[in-house]
């Protein structure tokens, strides 16, 4: 990856929230998107495939991750 700011991983959970009929989510670094519910919930669902198998992409340290 570059050593530009802008395209390093998040390591600070965004957070989500419901607002008339959309689904907002505001990051660090002034991160924020707007989704409509359809596209939130299947978004959610890629993120958490992704985010299983980015887990398992990751060098073993001899730990199990309890969340995997």
């Amino acid at each position: 990856m570059s050593d530009n700011r802008a395209t390093q991983p998040l390591a600070e959970p965004a957070e989500a929230s419901a607002e008339d009929g959309h689904v907002v989510v505001d990051g660090p670094d002034g991160f924020a998107i707007t989704l409509t519910a359809e596209a939130a919930t299947i978004t959610g669902e890629r993120l958490i495939e992704a985010g299983r198998i980015a887990r398992r992409q990751r060098p073993s340290d001899g730990s199990r991750d309890p969340a995997n």
